[in-house]
């Protein structure tokens, strides 16, 4: 429960209300996270909030990767951190992808706007080790052209022909060539076999019902669905239940489950 001290190495801004950070250790390190975990953040004199990894699961110099949007005080303060902030920092914390479990299978990653955070780290991670996968499909949806997140490596995964990418935007601007909708619509058209297809999504709650059910209509079980949760977690560790989705603890149980288990949960109003 209590922080380790992590200093702000560098800060990028990628959108109008998103930053990203690379903390590096001031003295001890922390495990290095795994792809779908996620660290508890303290802004000093501010609060603690649960922060996604967004980084390249190969670094391995003790430095780790968030990207941060501002929705609120201790969001704000963490996202205008810049090099030289000492932040606290406690975990890893939470369930993986399963990159692992996928090896031999086709991938889909499915992307909601800030959902492309926690969805980064596995991307590289299956394009580190391209060859233990078949096919990796990667779609991101966001409001605008503005509001996507990492624009150059997109443009660099957009001409990589490792991988297929469909982006698409909600509001076109000029300029725009892309695809206008939600995240369904490429997903409706993809071809896919369901038997040897893996899907990872993240994003809000009424994208996820959608992409997941869009999928389990291609023939996709649903335990090969497997999407990341958010709740207020406050302890990280299943202590105090504010994370609490029905039998789940997100913080512990979470956030990266099937959708075998979470898609009943997400279709209950009341949770």
């Amino acid at each position: 429960m209590a922080p380790v001290p992590y200093r702000v190495r560098s800060r990028v801004v990628e959108s109008p209300d998103s930053a990203t950070l690379c903390l590096e250790p001031v003295g001890e390190k922390l495990r290095p996270p795994q792809p779908g975990e996620f660290m508890m953040l303290y802004a000093f004199g501010v609060g603690e909030a649960a922060i996604s990894i967004s980084g390249d699961p190969s670094v391995t110099d003790g430095s780790i990767t968030h990207t941060i949007r501002a929705v609120g005080a201790v969001s704000r303060a963490l996202h205008d951190s810049v090099p030289g902030t000492i932040l606290g920092m406690r975990g890893p914390f939470g369930t993986t992808w399963g990159l692992d479990e996928a090896i031999g299978r086709d991938l889909i990653m499915v992307a909601g706007g800030v959902g492309l955070c926690p969805l980064r780290p596995a991307i590289l991670g299956a394009l580190a080790q391209r060859e233990r996968y078949g096919k990796l499909m990667v779609i991101a949806g966001a409001r605008s052209r503005p509001d996507f997140l990492f624009a150059a490596e997109l443009q660099k995964w957009a001409a990589d022909p490792q991988l297929e990418l469909h982006l698409t935007v909600d509001v076109p601007v000029q300029g725009w060539r892309g695809e206008v909708g939600l995240v369904t619509e490429p997903l409706h058209r993809l071809s896919l076999e369901p038997g040897r297809t893996t899907a990872f999504l993240c994003g809000p709650e009424p994208m996820l019902r959608s992409a997941a059910d869009a999928l389990v209509a291609k023939g996709l079980a649903a335990q090969d669905i497997r999407v990341s949760l958010e709740r207020n977690m406050q302890c990280g560790i299943g202590w105090c239940g504010h994370c609490q989705l029905g039998p789940l603890l997100v913080c512990r149980d979470g956030p990266v489950v099937g959708y075998d288990v979470a898609g009943p949960l997400l279709k209950v109003k009341e949770l």
